[in-house]
This record gives C-alpha cells, structure tokens and sequence, in this order.
C-alpha cells in the first residue's frame, strides 16, 4: 500500500469534490496527473512512489493520500493555476507537523534563530538521505507572509551580543575563533555561491546545508559579540543559498523555509542591505509561484528596509525585480518607470567608493539587461501575446544572450537568457530562430543541475509544438529535449 501513496483506511470514504474541481479545470487525464506525480516524487527522492489511474481514481472518489502526495498534489496545482494551491484547498488533510515546521511567524531574536536555523537544517540533511525532503512543509502566501517579514523593520531590542542571548564568555581566553579562521568562512561561501552559478542548485546543495549547520553549532559557542555578528552574516548569506538553490530544484516550501531564517539571521547580524537581497529572493519565488502582487509587497520592504544603507548595485537589482512584479500583474507604466530606475541607477555603480558585498556580484550588466527583457517579455505575455512587448524585450535579451556567453561563471543565467530569447522569438512568430536558441539553451543545461531550466525548457519546447508543431525544426527540437533532458531524477 505504502509504494502507492494510500491512506490505509477507507471507511465512510465521500467523494472529493474540492479536487475533483481543480482535477476538471486543470485539464489533465487521470493517466497525465499519475504520471506528473511520479515525476515530482523521483525529483524528491521518494523514489516508492508509483501511482497509477486507479490511485488517483481513489483519490477523487475520497482516499486520503499519505505523505507525501498531499504536498506533490499541491505543488503541481499551484503550478499549473499560477497560484498557491493548498493541500486544504484540495480537500485533503495535512499531516501534523511540528512547531518549527509550520508557517513563517517564528520569533525575531537570537538564540531562537539559532536553535531553528540548527534544527531545520540538520532535518534537512537527514531527510534528504530518506526521500521526504520538503513533504513535511507548506507554502505561505498573502498576509501569512508578508505580516510576518514586515517584522524585519522593528527594531532589535537589544545587540545579538547581549549576555542574556548567548553562553558566558570565559574572559581568561580570547574568542574560540581566529580572524582567518572567519575569513575561511566567509570565503567557503563565496565559493559555494560560484559553484551554484556555474553548476545549478542540484549539485552542491546539501554540502551548504551542511556548512550552514556547522555555522549554527559555532553561534551556539561562546563568541565575542563582533564574531557572533559575523557568524550570523555567514548564516544568513549560506541560508539564503540553502533556499536559492532549494528554490533552483523544485523544493519551493523548503526554499521559502530557508529564506525565511536567512532574514532573520541577516537581522541579527544588523546587515540591512543582505537582508533587502534575501526579500529579493523570496520575491522571485513568489513570481514564480503567479504570486505578483506578494512579490511587490516583498521588494518594497526591501527597498524601504535598505533605503539609506544599499549600494547602487542593490538599490538595482531591487529596482529590477520591482519591475518583473509590476509587469506580471499586467502594469505596464509602472513596469517602463522601473525599467529606467534599474537602468539609471545602475550607471552609478561604479562611481560607489566601497566594494560591494560577495552576494550581489552576481548583478552585472548582463543580469541587468537579462531582468528587464524578462519583465517586457512577461507583460507580453499578460497582455495577450503582445507583439509590442516582444519588440521591447527582444533587443535587451538578445545583448543579455552576448553578455553571458563570454561569462563562464554564470552558466545557468546563459541558459535562463537563451530560454528567454527563444520564448520572445515565439511571441514574435518566429519559430525557426526561437528552436535555434532553444536548443542551444539545452546544450547548456545539461551541464547545469538545474530543474528550473529544465522546466523552462520543457515548457517552451511545447509551446513550440503547440503552436508550430508542423514544422520540422519544431520535430527536431522535441526530439532533442527527449535525448538531452530526459525526465529523471534530480539530486538535491
């Protein structure tokens, strides 16, 4: 019973009317969403798993699935809605889940941040190994999670040194760790950070949990406040990789977890500008996740939170992203306006007299001009397939394309932008030039380790055949994503 995802029992079994409907609308055959759900558990490791149309036959006529099908079935919903789809919305009935394990209110202060940042990540190290990485979480969304972050403003009572919020410092002997020693760390991250660049999350993920969790045993040790402070500015930017390459796999609520932590460890270091990074990174989850309007919400508190602490490199990015949330709700002035703040306030980047942080080296001019041919392509889409959309976006992405094939550090962005260069050609009715970029885009991903390129992929190969199925380029390209990204699992 337990390979097939079955409740056990079935007495007084109604039938499921609230799936039924999200199972009619979604379009899919029984057969189609068996075989979905198997995918995602392969991805997840739950490698068990093996439903079939009689299982989700059983699901419709009330069989309560056990974990972790209630939260595969979720996450495959909200996908194909463009919204977040509960496991209660779906009628069915979530396992209990710990306190640390539920939603994002959790407490904004030290010793706390510690102990969850520990517990979560050594949960994840151990979960992962057995196959049920992220089935035990739940997506926030709306004011479940904005309220919560907008406690990242409100002042610390006090510093995360205070002698109440740590162990006694023994004064006969200096702080446990060296100088070099904290420049290891910090160092250790930077190269994680490029390794996730060059190679996708699915490659390195738990070696940064691991790390991560190391970090969190060394914030439970006596320190000196100036060295717990930094301690937790690793732990925030190593949590926040945690959930970026979480995020990267198609592990959306683990991600959301990290993300989640990493801001409150970026509070207890006092780092505004890294914590305005990590909204920015839970804001691009919520985009997408179809949740535009929370991802506004999101890099306006990051924008207000690092108003006057942020570099002009920062005070971009955030710019930019605010411009993708403006054009996936359809507005289109306010997306051009802040088009033009990320373009105008980049220029200024180099006349900044302090380097920038590690984590926002990753936005150059070619991130630049990838992000705003993405909002333009985006609102393209909003609006219906728009050619005068297209026509923005296509110059910006085709000078993202040039950018990133001489960056060999960037590879996945290489392909995120050539994904982004054939969906325009698409849009632009150009399917010869848009299977051209597309194919290239998969000769770069199977290098990188990335499911979200891999589903980026998979979704315009079929546009591609929906639209133009008849042409042999088109044959060619299915073909090809059928050799080179078969579906398998991926490591996590």
């Amino acid at each position: 019973m337990s390979g097939n995802g079955g409740s056990g029992t079935n007495a007084d079994k109604h039938p499921n009317e609230l799936l039924g409907s999200w199972f009619v609308r979604s379009g899919w055959s029984k057969g189609e969403l068996a075989r979905q759900v198997n995918r995602r558990a392969r991805q997840l490791g739950a490698n068990h798993i093996s439903t079939d149309t009689s299982r989700v036959r059983r699901w419709l006529d009330g069989e309560n699935p056990r974990e972790p099908i209630p939260r595969i079935l979720s996450e495959l919903f909200s996908e194909r809605f463009g919204c977040v789809v509960s496991i209660e919305d779906l009628g069915l009935r979530a396992a209990r889940q710990s306190p640390s394990a539920t939603g994002v209110d959790l407490p904004w202060t030290g010793p706390q941040t510690v102990a969850l940042l520990s517990e979560f990540s050594r949960s994840d190290l151990m979960l992962a190994r057995r196959g049920f990485l992220g089935t035990s979480l739940a997506l926030s969304a709306g004011p479940s999670l904005i309220e919560p972050m907008q406690r990242w403003l409100v002042p610390s009572p006090a510093s995360p040194g205070r002698p109440e919020s740590r162990p006694a410092l023994d004064p006969r002997r200096p702080g446990r760790l060296s100088r070099p020693e904290l420049d290891l760390l910090e160092s250790t991250t930077r190269m994680f950070r490029q390794w996730d660049a060059q190679c996708g999350g699915g490659l390195r993920r738990k070696a940064v949990v691991g790390q991560l969790h190391e970090v969190t045993d060394l914030l439970q040790e006596p320190q000196p406040e100036a060295t717990t402070r930094i301690l937790f500015k690793v732990a925030a930017e190593l949590a926040e990789l945690a959930g970026w390459m979480s995020y990267d796999v198609g592990l959306q609520p683990t991600a959301q977890k990290y993300f989640v932590l990493a801001l409150h460890a970026a509070k207890e270091a006092g780092d505004k500008p890294l914590g305005s990074y990590i909204l920015s990174s839970m804001s691009r989850q919520m985009i997408h996740l179809g949740r535009p309007d929370d991802a506004l919400e999101l890099i306006h508190l990051a924008q207000y939170g690092s108003r006057d602490c942020a570099s002009p490199r920062t005070q971009s990015m955030l710019y930019a992203m605010e411009a993708r949330a403006y054009a996936n709700m359809g507005q289109p002035g306010k997306t051009k306006r802040a088009v033009r703040m990320a373009e105008d306030t980049f220029a200024e980047a180099d006349e900044w007299d302090e380097p920038d942080p590690d984590w926002i080296r990753f936005f150059s001019e070619a991130e630049l001009y990838g992000e705003n041919s993405h909002s333009y392509r985006d609102l393209a889409y909003v609006a219906g397939r728009s050619p005068t959309y297209a026509s923005l976006a296509e110059p910006l992405m085709r000078r993202a394309v040039e950018l990133f094939a001489d960056d060999p550090e960037h590879q996945r962005s290489y392909a995120l932008n050539l994904i982004g260069k054939a969906t325009v050609h698409l849009l632009q009715r150009e399917p010869e030039r848009g299977t051209q970029y597309a194919s290239r885009a998969m000769e770069i991903a199977k290098k990188v380790r990335s499911e979200r390129v891999n589903t980026r992929i998979r979704k315009t190969v079929d546009t591609a055949a929906r639209d133009y199925g008849d042409l042999a380029v088109v044959v060619g390209l299915t073909d090809q994503l059928a050799v080179d990204l078969p579906e398998t699992a991926e490591a996590v």
